[in-house]
């Protein structure tokens, strides 16, 4: 009934905000004065400092839901609070994957000052899932959160299918980084799903690409977090290597399969005793053959990318009016009438404006190597995790994927068994 009422209460938000795209946004004349920018008020600071404290509390909070208290349902209310706090009052802004832009553009351009928030809000879920595991897709993350208040009716995908996806959030990332290290802009804000319906106000096309992710939703667990998130490929190495992690059952595994039909994320490691053993000289083979392959890949999805150096540098607004001047597109130039205007008031020449065009674009050929290359990369690590058959002996959290949500507790008979609410399991102490 709670998810049902959620359900309507999001698409009554969701048709707002696009009642609010209906109209066109203000002409201003010539003559236009823009305000003075306003310095930050101490009062400003404070939120921000109370953003990272808030952050820090609800990450301790859920790691205390998930390993110690081991409660699906006090996961739920502090994400239903976190999808409250983080993304409607704060307007999903400064959030943990955006920041990714930050940390990236601080990297690669001395000018560029990063905030103390940016800078909290990309570490400390890194440092928690390197402890604990995701627990910050668990309960604090609002992306998430509204995402698994949506789940109602999931089914599972194809293996194929999911493992074509995954591949996805890398090559996000890959871009993410390659066009915040440019300068070109911050491309995981811009296309940002969920943040216009935080806001209540957003581009009509990402608004209506927010919510076919929440419908999707209803039927394939958290697709925004399993398939896009950029974020989520960060948070997925740390918890491989978490020091602590949630466990699906309180002591030992009776092998009922419960906990795998109670995940909707496919996130479960199913045992494989009986499978047949593979020749050791067959699997030295392969492996041999795939590492060979792996430079072949890493070589051509490197080139491959570096060749979009022209697409992706049009995305850079020097970029678009460097091209226009050059091609004396009269309608690219009447669209553009501000930043022509901008650019005539500046004093600064044609010449250089095609230099400093030319030069993105370059960054753009150089970048896209590197970008190129780790994408090739993944996928070659990919197709030798694929083939490396190990042998597991019960039901496991996969560390990676696992998004510590605990709805794999409330499903394990041994956990209830622990919570008093059924009786000791036939044959087990």
């Amino acid at each position: 009934m709670i998810k049902t009422t959620l359900l309507y209460l999001l698409l009554f938000l969701a048709v707002d905000v696009m009642a609010e795209n209906r109209f066109p946004k203000p002409q201003f004349e010539k003559g236009y004065e823009l305000p003075q920018t306003a310095v930050q008020s101490p009062r400003e600071a404070i939120l921000e400092y109370a953003d990272v404290a808030v952050l820090f509390g609800t990450l301790s909070l859920a790691t205390w839901l998930v390993l110690k208290k081991r409660s699906r349902k006090g996961v739920f209310l502090l994400s239903f609070f976190s999808v409250i706090y983080f993304g409607f009052w704060r307007k999903g802004c400064i959030c943990s994957i955006g920041a990714i832009q930050n940390v990236t553009l601080w990297l690669f351009d001395s000018q560029y000052v990063l905030s103390f928030t940016a800078t909290a809000f990309f570490i400390l879920p890194l440092i928690f899932a390197l402890l604990f595991g995701r627990v910050f897709c668990a309960a604090v993350c609002p992306l998430g959160g509204i995402q698994d208040l949506m789940i109602l009716f999931p089914v599972r995908l194809p293996r194929l299918v999911v493992t074509l996806l995954k591949i996805v959030p890398y090559i996000y990332l890959g871009l993410g980084i390659l066009f915040a290290a440019v300068g070109a802009a911050f491309v995981i804000c811009r296309f940002d799903p969920f943040v216009p319906l935080f806001r209540l106000s957003g581009d009509l096309p990402i608004v209506l690409f927010g919510i076919v992710l929440l419908l999707v939703g209803v039927f394939v667990a958290r697709p925004y977090c399993r398939f896009m998130c950029p974020f989520g490929v960060l948070l997925n190495w740390s918890s491989r290597l978490s020091k602590w992690h949630a466990t699906i059952s309180p002591d030992e595994c009776v092998e009922c399969r419960l906990c795998e039909e109670s995940c909707p994320f496919d996130a479960i490691i199913t045992p494989n005793k009986g499978q047949v053993s593979e020749e050791r000289s067959s699997g030295v083979q392969r492996l041999a053959r795939l590492l060979l392959l792996m430079p072949v890949l890493v070589l051509l999805a490197g080139w491959s990318v570096s060749r979009l150096d022209a697409v992706f540098s049009r995305i850079s607004p020097d970029v678009q009016l460097a091209t226009a001047f050059q091609q004396n597109d009269k309608i690219r130039l009447k669209m553009m009438a501000y930043e022509v205007e901008a650019f005539e008031g500046s004093g600064i020449k044609k010449e250089e404006l095609f230099l400093r065009a030319k030069a993105i674009q370059e960054r753009f050929r150089i970048g896209g190597w590197f970008v190129g290359g780790f994408i090739g990369a993944v996928l070659g690590i990919g197709l030798i995790g694929v083939s490396v058959r190990r042998t597991r002996m019960t039901y496991e959290p996969d560390r990676g994927d696992c998004l510590s949500c605990a709805r794999c507790f409330i499903s394990c008979p041994k956990e209830r068994q622990r919570l008093k609410v059924m009786p000791p399991v036939e044959g087990k102490t």
